[in-house]
């Protein structure tokens, strides 16, 4: 008998093995953190998939998603970028990639990590899910509307609503596996 999965996890090798082992699980890690809210600014407007797909090259374009390495950029690594095959190479994610680097920078020194900022959009533990199809859960929530213009309000670009909630979900803040789904008894525990 095989495992449930959510639906959107189902047909390819590499979203199966990044639903079972990554997505939901709480993250805590700053330097993670920001590896994240930068994939999913890219994903913008593309399929996860791609994104994973080219998640290794991401890593070694973007300095292993060290924030400091990252906000550290100038102009000739954004022309370096944009001439990357590896990566989506969308000029204005990139420089906004740059951008956020250097406001997470200025949060973690306001807050003393952007974990304790993010999570406590969600009052500090994971908000949830109880949704029976990938239809029931929704796009952007009250929460994830407040983070998103938080983080505009403090310089970060291609952080809309939808584009949070989905850091949110991947990063665990939001527990959005499918009821049905192996990995919801797991990560719905208190």
């Amino acid at each position: 008998m095989s495992l449930r999965r959510c639906a959107w996890a189902e047909g390819d090798p590499l979203l199966r093995s990044y639903h079972d082992e990554e997505w939901g699980v709480p993250l805590h890690d700053d330097d993670r953190l920001f590896e994240m809210l930068i994939l999913e600014g890219f994903q913008a407007g593309l399929s996860w998939l791609t994104v994973l797909r080219k998640r290794d090259a991401f890593r070694r374009a973007f300095a292993g998603f060290v924030p400091a390495r990252v906000a550290a950029f100038g102009p000739e690594d954004v022309a370096r970028l944009e001439g990357d095959p590896g990566i989506i190479r969308n000029r204005a994610k990139i420089r906004a990639a740059v951008r956020n680097a250097e406001a997470f920078l200025r949060v973690q020194e306001e807050r003393g990590s952007f974990d304790a900022y993010a999570w406590a959009f969600v009052d500090g533990a994971p908000c949830v899910g109880r949704a029976a199809t990938a239809a029931e859960v929704p796009a952007a929530t009250p929460a994830s509307r407040a983070f998103s213009g938080d983080l505009k309000r403090r310089g970060f670009a291609f952080v809309g609503p939808t584009v949070v909630y989905s850091f949110m979900q991947a990063t665990g803040m939001v527990m959005d596996h499918t009821v049905e789904c192996f990995r919801f008894r797991a990560l719905a525990r208190p």
